[in-house]
Parts: structure tokens; C-alpha cells; sequence
């Protein structure tokens, strides 16, 4: 197939982008659903859920995907081999412990330093134009870009907090003082990062939302929002499972019916 006209252009700029989708979770708040199907694999709409994020990013023109494993992640694996059903090779990490977002991350530092990144959590459907999303953030040239929303919620999830230029200066209350007025919005579950962000990580286990973005925000790096208005549902209670599947019942996805 052909790749969409954004994804060849950045084809083109020689990058080697590569995805990481965060799969290990225990997938606590779906229980019992998930005492012995693995969160990733629930159905929702005829696909598994961790389908979504990988057809997001083969339309995007990224094939080269990491999945961490840990709760039932056997499970995994021998539904999703290596990824050529979703036309992407897929590599897996497996952890013994869970190390968290951050360290999960750090941890498949070999297979993701080599250039630009992108992290997705596994249980997030969102219609995204990701090169559009992978452009702005080369346009503006900071350490890395969060897809973040307006939400009535947001304060419950936690506030990512951007000024004019759509820069992120608070993250979650840190810092607690800032001079320019800001937009509490909300993480979307994508995470597009320069490699230079593991010198500011080590290894264990560790948040990257905890930890290492409140680290890289005091010492003065570039962080940006790119804001998205489309379709977005997080699975991640039974009731967002039920959401979920009603919604994609009457949801067409542009991003399942683009070239790749």
C-alpha cells in the first residue's frame, strides 16, 4: 500500500521513527474482565483493543513497534505475533518486574534512541492524524510533544498546563508558581519524544508523568501540547468498554480508512 501524503513526507526527511505501545498494565479497575484476558486483547468492535494503536500507527507509515509485557503478556504475544496482520513487525519487551511508564521506557532504550519516538498507551482509541502531529512537533523543536484535550475531567486526571504558544509549563502542579496564564488540558495518550529525554531517566521502576516530565520541566527543556478535538475514548473501566463499543458502532475511524 501507499503511504499517506503527510507520512511520505516525513518518510522523506529521513527519519527512523519508531513506536512503543505500553501494554504491561494489570488492568485493575476492569476486573474481573481482566483476571485472565490481559486489558490489551478485550474486544472491543470486532478488533482487540491494542489493535487500535497499532492501525494508528501503520497508517502513519511506522511499522517498527515495541510492546511491553507483563500481566498475562503470553497472551499477547500469541495473538499478535509478529505484527504482520497490522502490516508492522512488532519487538517485545518483557518485564519481571513491571517497571512503570518510565522505566518501561527506559528499559527499550536501545530499540528507541536511534531518533524520534512515539509512546501510545494500549488502551486509548483516538483519530488521530499522527504525521500532522509528528510535524508539529519537529516544527517546533523541543524535547517532546503530548497529545493533550479539553475535558470537563481534567482535574481528575491530572491538568497539563500550556501557555499561548502552546507550551507546557506545569505538569501536574509542578511548578507550583508560573507568571503567564495557562490552559489546563489533559494527556491524550500519545507521547512523541527526542531521544535526549533518556538522559534524564535511569533505570527501575518509575512514572513517567511522576518523575521524569516534573525533571525535565526544571531544567528548562521544551516541552509542547498539541491539541486534538476528534474522536478519543480511553477503555480502561467496564463502563469505557461499553462506551467504547457503542461508540465505534456509529464512529467511522479515518485513520482505518487511510492509505498506509
Amino acid at each position: 500500500t501507499v503511504p499517506s501524503p503527510t507520512a511520505l513526507c516525513l518518510l522523506h526527511t529521513g527519519l527512523m521513527i519508531r513506536a512503543m505501545i505500553l501494554a504491561a498494565g494489570f488492568g485493575t479497575r476492569m476486573r474481573p474482565l481482566t483476571d485472565h484476558t490481559p486489558k490489551p486483547l478485550l474486544d472491543v468492535a470486532g478488533r482487540p483493543l491494542i489493535a487500535y494503536p497499532l492501525l494508528l500507527l501503520r497508517s502513519a507509515g511506522i511499522t517498527e513497534v515495541l510492546i511491553n509485557l507483563h500481566h498475562l503478556g503470553a497472551q499477547i504475544r500469541a495473538a499478535l505475533g509478529d505484527g504482520s496482520t497490522y502490516g508492522v513487525h512488532i519487538t517485545y519487551s518483557e518485564e519481571d518486574p513491571i517497571l512503570d511508564t518510565g522505566g518501561a521506557i527506559k528499559n527499550a532504550e536501545s530499540f528507541l534512541r536511534a531518533d524520534t519516538f512515539v509512546i501510545l498507551n494500549a488502551d486509548t482509541i483516538v483519530d488521530l492524524d499522527l504525521p500532522a502531529m509528528l510535524a508539529f512537533h519537529r516544527a517546533r523543536g523541543g524535547l517532546s510533544t503530548m497529545l493533550l484535550r479539553d475535558d470537563s475531567e481534567v482535574a481528575r486526571y491530572g491538568a497539563i498546563e500550556v501557555d499561548a504558544t502552546d507550551r507546557v509549563r506545569r505538569f501536574l502542579g509542578v511548578p507550583a508558581e508560573v507568571a503567564a496564564p495557562l490552559t489546563p488540558l489533559m494527556y491524550g495518550g500519545v507521547w512523541i519524544f527526542a531521544p535526549r529525554v533518556f538522559e534524564y531517566m535511569t533505570p527501575g521502576v518509575f512514572s513517567i508523568t511522576k518523575h521524569t516530565a516534573p525533571a525535565l520541566l526544571r531544567a528548562g527543556e521544551a516541552l509542547y501540547g498539541y491539541r486534538y478535538d476528534g474522536y478519543w475514548r480511553v477503555v480502561d473501566t467496564p463502563e469505557g468498554l461499553e462506551a467504547g463499543r457503542l461508540d465505534l458502532e456509529v464512529t467511522p475511524l479515518r485513520f482505518l480508512n487511510r492509505p498506509s
